[in-house]
């Protein structure tokens, strides 16, 4: 079969004002970016407010494994599978960043025959969004130590300085450096730090905003740094908020594009799930479900990370209640599990398939723990056998859990029939008693064991001496109802990489944590995890290029 972007360069795309059309939305409620790409107005955004809500559905996943399980994949062939059977459905993604397409996961427009399209330009720059949000944070950054340098009027103490720069590219150099070196006009020298966009407070800022007004609010109360007696210095204390809003004006507005089989998708923010809440703006989410009947997102890696921050921070901050959740798992990553390495995945193994299913197990009981109906569905490989396939189901269904087999990636909406008619049967005979798995009135130690307990199966929490302080900091500061976004490794339940399967009796390891008071939540760093990764030794970068008829060739 074809390669992804050989796939998405073949398809006959329709001009995005057709796409828009069967929903109400005219040419005049566009933006266009070119003839495939658009931003839905402000106007049209008003004027929708006053629509019901159409069913939110969430497509998460098992564990990441060298082996693939297809989360976006999946999502987007339930959108054309929706579309198949007659009913109003939009789907509602994340961005992808620059950083995963150059280094080793990959982009986010799904796989095989179900993609959103144009593909190569959702995958690199898009409608210019992370751009904007790398420039804003920068901004405020450059604002701060322009005050410092005018006369630090608030007097910030540049020793606590927690703004970091941004850029949305891997660049493990970049994670710590000296700045302000050379002459006095260049500015205080102190350390400084990087992370990648989609770990910025921007970007978490970016996704959970309402509207222009709450994107203001919540940017104002970003905590950038602290001043010799150890208060909060926010980014409205700089009056850095104006100038970020107005790099933010174009930003803020979803983007809509097409996916392979013309189903309408809404793509909008990117934050990371594994140093981030790992979802697409609530803009987006809600702009989709007052235009469809049928709502189908993703949250990012593994439903202990994207979906625990679905359910625990988007939908608690965004008063969404989801009417479903979709679990993918594939043959190959349950054995990947199981002990099988990759090159001998093709093969058939119950025994490592027993082993391994462990994992989709423990994700079965988390998700089940939010109170909401469990679809688990298996994303086919070819090498899959009936065997394993009826392994999987006999043990799903022993779960409580309906069950459906999907094979979106070799035949499009058509392969998603069976997964979308199972979805349209829980949501429709099963009721959702949505909650989130803690109280906001626990303290911050208790919030952070209760998804180290409950979601990842840890024994116990330890924490680093610098972060016992600074959380009781964050207390004494008026931070301790906020809800915690754990950063935390996405390969493995714990915070060890290693640890495949279904971990147990481990230790889990809090090394830091910082406030994002404008997102509001409070960020846990966990094991080793970096908020800015580096680039892996072959990186796909390697594999990129123009060729002599201007087609991007490599990616994907």
């Amino acid at each position: 079969m074809k390669s992804d972007i050989e796939i998405a360069e073949a398809a006959v795309l329709k001009p995005i004002r057709e796409i828009a059309a069967p929903f109400g939305i005219t040419e005049d409620d566009l933006e266009l970016y070119g003839k495939y790409k658009a931003k839905l107005s402000e106007e049209y955004l008003e004027k929708i407010e006053s629509n019901p809500d159409g069913k939110l559905i969430l497509v998460t996943a098992i564990n990441p494994t060298p082996a693939g399980e297809g989360k976006t994949t999946t999502t987007v062939g339930l959108g054309q599978a929706f579309a198949k059977l007659g009913k109003k459905a939009v789907i509602a993604l994340r961005e992808p960043s620059l950083g995963p397409c150059f280094g080793v996961k990959g982009g986010a427009a799904g796989g095989g025959m179900s993609q959103v399209v144009p593909m190569d330009e959702l995958n690199l720059h898009f409608t210019g969004d992370f751009h904007a949000i790398t420039s804003a944070n920068n901004l405020c950054a450059a604002m701060l130590d322009n005050h410092i340098q005018q006369g630090n009027e608030l007097k910030i103490d540049t020793r606590q300085i927690v703004l970091k720069r941004c850029l949305d590219l891997n660049d493990r150099v970049l994670r710590n450096v000296v700045v302000g070196m050379g002459a006095k006009a260049d500015g205080y020298v102190r350390e400084d730090h990087f992370c990648i966009t989609v770990a910025s407070e921007v970007m978490a800022v970016f996704c959970l905003a309402n509207d222009m007004k709450d994107l203001k609010r919540r940017l104002s109360k970003m905590v950038i740094a602290y001043n010799v007696d150890g208060e909060p210095v926010t980014a409205g204390d700089i009056g850095a908020v104006g100038s970020m809003a107005a790099l933010l004006k174009d930003a803020i507005k979803p983007n809509i594009i097409q996916t392979l089989e013309h189903t309408m998708a809404i793509v909008h923010g990117g934050p990371f799930a594994n140093i981030a809440h790992g979802c697409n703006s609530v803009r987006a989410t809600k702009a989709a479900m007052k235009l469809a009947d049928y709502v189908i997102t993703e949250a990012g890696f593994g439903a202990d990370l994207g979906a625990e921050k679905f359910f625990d921070i988007k939908c608690r901050k965004a008063d969404l209640k989801p009417d479903a959740v979709v679990l993918v798992a594939t043959i190959r990553a349950l054995k990947y599990n199981g002990g099988v390495a990759k090159a001998d995945l093709n093969a058939e193994n119950l025994d490592a398939l027993k082993k391994g299913i462990v994992n989709l197990e423990k994700h079965i009981e988390n998700l089940q723990q939010f109170g909401v109906p469990v679809i688990v569905t298996l994303n086919a490989f070819v090498s899959d056998t009936d065997a394993e396939r009826a392994f999987v189901e006999d043990f799903v269904r022993a779960r409580g859990c309906n069950y459906a087999y999907s094979e979106v990636w070799e035949k499009g909406g058509e392969g998603g029939v069976a997964l979308a008619e199972k979805i349209l049967e829980t949501v429709e005979n099963e009721k959702s008693d949505f909650a989130p798995i803690y109280d906001l009135n626990l303290s911050l130690k208790e919030k952070i064991e209760a998804v180290a307990t409950k979601i990842y199966g840890a024994a116990s929490v330890s924490y680093e001496k610098a972060a016992e302080n600074t959380l009781k900091r964050l207390t004494d500061l008026g931070f301790g109802d906020l809800p915690v976004c754990m950063a935390k490794t996405q390969y493995s339940l714990s915070d060890d990489p290693s640890l495949l399967g279904r971990p147990e009796n481990f230790d889990m390891h809090v090394r830091d944590v910082y406030v994002s008071a404008g997102a509001g939540f409070v960020v846990v760093l966990t094991g080793n995890i970096l908020t800015m990764p580096g680039l892996p030794k072959h990186p796909a970068a390697l594999d990129i290029d123009v060729n002599e008829e201007g087609r991007i060739v490599g990616l994907f």
